[in-house]
């Protein structure tokens, strides 16, 4: 596992200079996730109401429409990889686990990626990160087996189902939501999605 604050994380994103205390406070107030369960939130109006929020939106977006949400549970596998044409925003509220990938590493002969190429990072609590649009993740990872919280900021509409015809060819294949490409491995069970995902589920 590998220090978000090492130069091997300057590939994937930066480390941000940001108080993230009142979004911490807001979201250990939330109920816990189901046991077992991770889930997604994209948009939650008090985390849009607080000044982080606007501060993001002109400092590291330039004024784009965006989402304030988060991602929380218990997960400690793989399971899939995704990329946006976007950077995210994580902010840790609790200690994580994130396994990363470089979009530059997709086969897209086959559309299939080597999961030996992921890198594992420690994301302490209280810490907001940058992940480049190139940056491969999904479901961030529990530590020593406890629910893990992350805020979550996007342009909006990110995630969402989408609402347009697409023929299923090229990269095509991997639009599994609005700005969302996504591999997924076998035993993900995640339906629908493009199974690309080669080598073993990682697991933390």
């Amino acid at each position: 596992m590998k220090n978000i604050y090492s130069e091997n994380f300057r590939q994937y994103g930066r480390v941000l200079d940001l108080d993230v205390a009142d979004f911490v406070k807001k979201i250990l107030e939330r109920p816990k996730a189901p046991y077992g369960q991770v889930v997604y939130e994209p948009s939650i109006e008090e985390f849009e109401a607080l000044p982080l929020f606007a501060k993001i939106t002109v400092q590291i977006y330039g004024g784009m429409y965006l989402e304030f949400g988060h991602c929380s549970g218990f997960n400690n596998k793989l399971n899939a990889l995704e990329y946006h044409r976007s950077s995210e925003i994580n902010i840790a509220a609790t200690d994580l686990i994130l396994m990363l990938g470089r979009q530059q590493d997709i086969d897209y002969k086959n559309f299939s990626y080597d999961t030996n190429k992921i890198e594992i990072f420690f994301v302490p609590a209280g810490t907001a990160v940058e992940l480049y649009a190139t940056t491969l993740h999904y479901a961030p990872c529990s530590v020593n087996g406890k629910e893990f919280r992350c805020g979550v900021i996007l342009p909006f509409g990110t995630n969402s189902d989408l609402l347009i015809s697409i023929n299923h060819e090229g990269e095509n294949k991997l639009l599994f939501a609005v700005n969302k490409w996504l591999i997924a491995h076998e035993e993900s069970g995640i339906d629908g999605a493009w199974i690309g995902l080669r080598g073993k589920n990682l697991t933390v």
